[in-house]
């Protein structure tokens, strides 16, 4: 039987994505009297002098940086109370829900949040926006046992972001599922032209270039405060002669923004994409009474 293919599913990336800031710039490192620049700087040298990937070099700098006094999960889970957010979030996420028409809601359309991130689950797990999304996938941490991080039991980079895209769109969230497995088109339930992917530059090309080959949405955000402009060339870039992607916006996720308006249209109509082909299933398989 035929999956009903009546969910929406956008899915964000998180650093300078949903937050302008990096996650552990703005809540680890303060909390651990670790200097940024120092440790940024470290990484940088365990991928340039060591052949490091980035978030594995990322992961064990701040292993040895908190050698000493190695956290919990649960320890960084509180730590992520504190995140802070693009405007207009959380709200958003509940606000997007009145898209739905009477129409929509009686064939079962609905919306579904998820974060593919190469930061660390547990802080956004922690977070304000967490009640509203569906999965997290981000990098975490094993513990010894005392209960501390230890080493990384998963790590999200940022061409493995692309796995957890075909997840979403097979429904294989649990990690002992193999994603691999073929599974029929009509069997998936959110196709790639019911995704929305919103990213912010050249670590999210991966995903922007698979939805793009499979039909889905996908908006480059930049910060509008970003002085450097640096945020904005990033986008820029991927619109153009790049071609990753055909819109960007300003990350500002309040109702009327340009962001807004994007997301909002390309939901509304992905809803009703769904209606229109609930109906033509429906009525394909009505049989006419016999009129004698």
């Amino acid at each position: 039987m035929a999956s009903p293919q009546n969910i929406i599913g956008i899915v964000y990336d998180y650093d300078q994505t949903l937050s302008p800031t990096y996650m552990q710039d703005e809540v680890l490192f303060p909390r651990f009297g670790i200097n940024p620049a120092e440790f940024w700087k470290a990484c940088k040298k365990l991928v340039e002098e060591e052949g490091y990937e980035s978030e594995l070099a990322y992961l064990k700098a701040m292993l040895d940086y908190l050698e000493i006094d190695r956290p919990s999960n649960k320890d960084l889970e509180k730590l992520g109370a504190d995140l802070k957010f693009f405007d207009g979030l959380p709200e958003m996420f509940s606000e997007m829900e009145d898209l739905l028409s009477p129409e929509h809601r009686a064939m079962g359309v609905k919306f579904e949040h998820y974060i593919v991130s190469s930061g660390i689950k547990t802080l956004i797990d922690g977070s304000k926006l967490k009640p509203f999304i569906h999965e997290v996938f981000g990098c975490e941490f094993a513990e010894d046992e005392s209960g501390r991080i230890a080493f990384p039991k998963r790590v999200i980079s940022h061409t493995a972001k692309t796995q957890y895209l075909f997840r979403i769109n097979k429904g294989m969230l649990n990690a002992h599922d193999d994603v691999n497995d073929h599974m029929p088109e009509e069997l998936r339930p959110i196709p790639f032209e019911n995704m929305i992917y919103v990213g912010d530059g050249p670590t999210d090309v991966p995903c922007f270039t698979v939805m793009k080959k499979f039909g889905g949405q996908a908006i480059a955000v930049y910060n509008p405060k970003d002085e450097t402009r640096s945020s904005f060339r990033k986008a820029y870039q991927l619109s153009g002669a790049a071609d990753r992607i055909k819109y960007i916006a300003p990350a500002d996720y309040r109702a009327g923004s340009h962001l807004r308006l994007l997301l909002d249209e390309m939901a509304t109509d992905a809803a009703n994409n769904i209606v229109a082909r609930r109906l033509r299933e429906l009525s394909d398989a009505t049989v006419a009474a016999p009129t004698h």
